[in-house]
């Protein structure tokens, strides 16, 4: 699962490939928005962890991965 997190006041957005379900970080997102102290915490494919302040995430896109495409598309 890709998850997208965008920070307030960062210019670009964090990106973290997951293998947690979209219900499974909806609660995470929804725990970490629930009070001003609390925290996102995310762990990627890899067991790295990553930790975003609840009062800092700006928006959350929650969405399947993308897999690498191969080969040549369709010539007309």
């Amino acid at each position: 699962m890709e998850v997208t997190i965008g920070v307030q006041n960062v210019a670009r957005e964090l990106t973290v490939e997951t293998d947690a379900d979209a219900t499974e970080v909806g609660k995470a997102v929804d725990a970490a928005l629930a009070s001003p102290d609390a925290v996102l915490r995310l762990t990627d494919t890899k067991g790295r962890t990553v930790l975003v302040p609840g009062r800092a995430v700006g928006w959350v896109q929650v969405g399947e991965s993308e897999k690498g495409r191969v080969g040549f598309g369709a010539i007309s």
